[in-house]
């Protein structure tokens, strides 16, 4: 039985990121959108609320009893309600943290985990995307070949977010039939990091394309170790994370037209009792609420060890649509208003469009 009744370290974290995400991070939420940067000292802030070590386990160096995918998809909806590009900033070290803890090997837990418990920020990356318009994350372009005592990573990844700036990245790629992780230095010969990625949407989020020639990976750093990793549950993870995103955004949009439909009226009534107006609403609610216990279950399915594929792949596939819409009918609402910059359903409406394209973005 799925229980619905948060734990109480579960309620501190929550309400702790709830009051950042909606007093500081919806603050600078233009100012990142017009700048391309999101604020150091927002970011020092975030981490400081101990977002990722709140899900490692004490062994490991975190603060956590156990590791929970629904404290993670908790968080994840509170951090996108204030900004998605500084929820997915802050969660970038996550794409590498959590896939070590399920996957790694006892020495690779011991060796990277605790470096994630810093008193500064992190950054760490994940490179899964690639800039194919045929990329199939389970065939792979990007492949490791064992040569001699080394691997060889040749290919190239898009949307990578921090590369730039990180020491570290979780490289996805193809190893025979399979696709697997490897823990790479951003700093190792063969690693070309572009130019920064210039987007619709998320833009206070520095995304990079990266390409990989003959980039030699010791086997110690292939996640798992020998035997891998089963790379479809790290990417049920990823989906509950993007689709907890996206429930985020969806109910910042939803908010803002409620309030605003309530407030402005025509013709000597609020404009929220306009049939139309109102069916919108409704529909934008039903669907978010639908979405988040599609969210809460494959999350709760993975946290007891169940087969969840099918629950993240829905939730997913639904809260694409969902954010999607939400942003959309926003701007619908608000009119000739929602499309200038003086309210923020349009920079909603473009970062929802990034769900639907964009992958392995986050992880919880």
């Amino acid at each position: 039985m799925v229980s619905f009744a948060a734990t109480e370290e579960q309620e501190m974290i929550v309400d702790s990121v709830r009051d950042f995400a909606r007093e500081q991070l919806r603050n600078v939420m233009r100012e990142a959108d017009d700048s391309g940067d999101i604020p150091a000292d927002i970011i020092e802030t975030g981490w400081g609320l101990g977002i990722v070590p709140a899900l490692i386990p004490e062994q490991y160096g975190g603060f956590a009893g156990e590791y929970s995918a629904v404290t993670g998809a908790l968080v994840g909806e509170e951090l996108a309600y204030g900004d998605l590009a500084g929820a997915v900033y802050l969660l970038s070290p996550l794409s590498v943290a959590i896939p070590i803890l399920l996957g790694g090997t006892e020495e690779q837990k011991h060796e990277y985990l605790p470096r994630f418990a810093a008193d500064t920020f992190v950054p760490a990356t994940a490179a899964l995307i690639e800039p194919r318009i045929t990329y199939d994350p389970m065939d792979m372009y990007t492949t490791a070949v064992k040569d001699g005592d080394v691997y060889l990573l040749n290919g190239a990844k898009a949307y990578v977010p921090l590369a730039a700036s990180a020491g570290m990245m979780l490289v996805w790629a193809k190893e025979g039939d399979t696709t697997q992780g490897f823990l790479v230095d951003l700093g190792a010969a063969g690693i070309t990091i572009g130019e920064r990625e210039k987007n619709m949407g998320i833009k206070g989020l520095p995304t990079y394309k990266v390409r990989f020639q003959d980039v030699h990976v010791s086997p110690k750093c292939k996640l798992g170790g020998e035997a891998g990793v089963d790379f479809e549950t790290m990417l049920d993870h990823s989906r509950v994370a993007m689709s907890a995103l996206a429930v985020g955004v969806g109910k910042a949009a939803l908010e803002y037209a409620m309030t605003y439909a309530k407030e402005r009226e025509a013709f000597g009534a609020p404009i929220a009792t306009r049939q139309a107006i109102a069916f919108m609403l409704a529909e934008m609610q039903t669907d978010l609420d639908g979405g988040r216990l599609l969210v809460w279950e494959a999350a709760w399915r993975l946290d007891q060890g169940l087969e969840a594929t099918r629950e993240a792949r829905l939730a997913k596939t639904f809260m694409d649509d969902t954010a999607l819409m939400c942003g959309d009918r926003s701007v619908q609402i608000l009119g000739g208003h929602g499309y200038i910059r003086d309210h923020p359903v349009e920079l909603w409406l473009r970062n929802a469009r990034a769900f639907g394209v964009l992958d392995g973005l986050a992880m919880v």
